[in-house]
């Protein structure tokens, strides 16, 4: 569910429908009951709230910045993966030079077809599906290598550095798919657990005991705001490859990129 919300709803539309729905949905409530319960805005009962609010802070406080953390370093470690399929694939691009001319334009032209196939594949993949194509460009990439004929000492140098290089292509691209169709984000208890504490700081705010009705709802307006802010944070950075903090595929255009340059 988390992952089709990220995949089809603009970021600032979702920011937005978090803040309108728990901020103003904790200043309604709030009206509600300072309306039902008139007694809540006296003093009475806020030491008990105090120490409710401070410990459920702290305990909200730390789940979210442990899972936000969390997040981010997978989202860091898909970033290097990404990084590391692009900076093999323009290796392999540029010692491509060093071969016979026709083994370096089919090698050219085999590798320039792969990294457009990743690229359709990379959005396919984020949604969970398949793209045999790129598997086939892949194949025909291997194939391209295989019937190279190194003519010195140089190329079969670099032929071999390539191999090396094309394995790590390989690699870092089949990593990169099974985490992308089997990203399914946080399990239910982990979200359960998010939300509950968010629940119990927003309904610590709405309770507490504030006289002056404008400052307690610029009280509840802020900590709903916050609570909104941070649930869409902990939803953008659960999936890395969905999202507009997402891994970019900008690694691959560069392999396009340097392909499509003249040789010389």
């Amino acid at each position: 569910m988390s992952l089709w919300i990220v995949s089809n709803v603009p970021a600032w539309l979702l920011l937005l429908g978090f803040v309108v729905l728990i901020g103003g949905g904790a200043m309604l409530a709030q009206k509600l009951l300072r309306r039902r319960y008139p007694g809540l805005a006296k003093e009475g009962h806020n030491d008990a709230t105090r120490f409710a609010f401070g410990l459920v802070g702290f305990v909200y406080a730390f789940l979210i910045g442990f899972v936000t953390s969390a997040a981010w370093s997978q989202i860091n470690s898909e970033d290097d993966q990404a990084r590391t399929e692009g900076a093999a694939g323009v290796q392999l691009a540029r010692d491509s030079t060093v071969f016979d001319k026709a083994d370096g334009d089919r090698i050219r032209q085999a590798l320039l077809d792969y990294e457009r196939a990743a690229l359709a594949e990379w959005p396919v993949a984020a949604d969970g599906g398949a793209y045999p194509e790129a598997d086939k460009a892949l194949h025909r990439l291997y194939v391209a290598y295989e019937q190279a004929q190194p003519s010195s000492d140089i190329q079969r140098t670099f032929l071999a550095t390539s191999l090396a290089n094309l394995d790590r292509v390989s690699q870092a691209r089949t990593a990169r798919v099974i985490q992308s169709q089997t990203d399914a984000g946080p399990p239910w208890s982990l979200w359960t657990v998010v939300l509950l504490t968010s629940g119990l700081v927003v309904g610590c705010a709405i309770i507490y005991g504030v006289e002056q009705p404008r400052t307690h709802y610029a009280m509840v307006a802020t900590v709903g705001v916050l609570v909104a802010a941070n649930l869409f944070l902990v939803l953008e950075l659960v999936h890395p490859y969905v999202g507009e903090v997402a891994t970019s595929p900008r690694p691959l255009r560069d392999v396009v990129t340097v392909l499509s340059e003249p040789t010389t």
